[in-house]
């Protein structure tokens, strides 16, 4: 299906329904009914403490039980709401410290031992808890109600750990405009614009164009590519794909950058500095409404992932998972390097570079004081693509990528950046490169 150029704004009502995650909002309930990313494997190691978690807006505890099962729980005790986080993990499940009432990964509450015969009403208590999975070094989370769905089948969680890599990166701002940020591909021609990347991100090298910003040595202000870059996007079953094309790097091709937007809050994208295939993911996890965990899932298709190396390319992060560079230091921006060096002058690191401007909007962003343009269409259709899965939701059917039949949990996520013939169209490339993923 095509999508219109420019699109309408969006009203007050519209940004509320998209940026409010909490119990019971009409986007919390959407994102319920999938499976979303709760910790790092890393952060719950075997005979670890309990790990506190706020997620979509509730505060719970994470732990793993003496068998070494991940289980989900609300984190205020059910007796007399003390924090389970501080608990003991013994006997089958998390046992309070204050009057040592123990729960399982279920819910179920197996002693009371301040209680005649182990507490005569343990039987009747449910406390809060909820189902997790645990694949490609992270546990996730189902937060929704009845029956969770298949775990789903996208390659970058079923491939061998040796060939992915997940870490995360805490945002202090809302999950949309994390996500939006991955789908506004024009800016990785400024923002992301250095003297190594030509402004193009993975997949271009030391091959092809050559900029007249390049030649003089210094970053131009209007751009990597002024006026030779254009977008477009087009729904998919699962999202939306995105496009961007740039026609200077000869008469006998262009380059192509495409991403997928996949429901309800993660784009995949091509690279992220790895040589050996595959492609990235950035996961936007809502905290609440003024916060959320991008969490990054690095896939290789032919080849075993560096991890140490990959560790040190992202962004320096604190020993919770909190940016070097944040807003407190002004992302150590560096303006004399911005001639020569990196258009944003704060390094030569996306991830920083992305911060700056995600959360300079500030914690939700006004959408409805935006100024959009034709460049900004895959922005408007995964807003309108997001507006519709709610909708769905609401009149009680599944969402699109919501998987309960084996068969229907496959997914073919095309993210590219490539040279391709000029005679071409990219839409017909990016199918190409469909139908060869289904292939292999």
């Amino acid at each position: 299906m095509h999508v219109n150029d420019a699109g309408s704004l969006m009203t007050e009502e519209e940004n509320l329904l998209l940026t409010r995650t909490g119990p019971g909002t009409p986007c919390g309930e959407l994102m319920r009914r999938y499976w979303q990313p709760a910790a790092l494997s890393e952060e719950l190691p075997a005979g670890g403490a309990p790990l506190p978690v706020r997620l979509l807006g509730e505060d719970l505890v994470l732990f793993r039980d003496d068998a070494g099962r991940p289980g989900l729980l609300g984190l205020h005790c059910s007796h007399r709401g003390a924090d389970l986080s501080y608990g003991r993990v013994e006997d089958g499940g998390l046992r309070c410290i204050y009057h040592g009432w123990l729960y399982d990964t279920e819910g179920r509450c197996l002693d009371q031992p301040g209680e005649p015969g182990g507490g005569q009403s343990k039987n009747s208590i449910r406390h809060p808890a909820y189902p997790c999975h645990e694949q490609a070094g992270v546990i996730f989370a189902y937060l929704g109600l009845g029956e969770p769905p298949l775990f789903p089948g996208y390659e970058f969680l079923s491939a061998p750990d040796k060939r992915v890599f997940a870490m995360k990166l805490f945002h202090e701002c809302n999950y949309l405009q994390g996500n939006e940020g991955n789908i506004d591909l024009i800016h990785l021609s400024f923002l992301h614009y250095n003297y190594k990347n030509r402004g193009i991100g993975a997949g271009l090298g030391s091959q092809g164009e050559d900029p007249e910003s390049f030649k003089s040595g210094k970053l131009g202000g209007r751009g990597a590519a002024p006026e030779v870059e254009s977008t477009d996007a087009e729904l998919t079953d699962y999202g939306l794909r995105s496009y961007k094309i740039r026609r200077n790097a000869g008469p006998d091709r262009y380059h192509l950058y495409v991403t997928e937007f996949v429901l309800p809050n993660f784009t995949a994208f091509p690279g992220s500095g790895y040589d050996l295939g595959g492609y990235s993911v950035n996961w936007h996890v809502p905290v609440d409404d003024a916060c959320h965990w991008k969490y990054t899932f690095i896939l290789s298709r032919s080849g075993p992932v560096d991890k140490n190396r990959l560790r040190r390319s992202r962004s320096e992060v604190t020993s919770d998972y909190r940016p070097v560079r944040n807003r407190n230091n002004r992302y150590l921006q560096d303006r004399g390097s911005m001639e020569r060096e990196s258009y944003s002058g704060i390094g030569l690191n996306f991830q920083d570079q992305d911060l700056s401007a995600l959360e300079g909007m500030g914690r939700v962003l006004d959408r409805a004081k935006e100024h959009l343009v034709p460049a900004d269409r895959a922005v408007v259709a995964a807003r309108k693509v997001l507006l519709n899965a709610i909708r769905e939701v609401q009149e009680g059917r599944d969402p699109a990528n919501v998987a309960r039949d084996p068969k229907s949990n496959r997914f073919r996520i095309v993210a590219a950046a490539e040279f391709v013939p000029a005679a071409k169209d990219w839409k017909a490339h990016a199918r190409d490169l469909e139908e060869k993923i289904e292939r292999e």
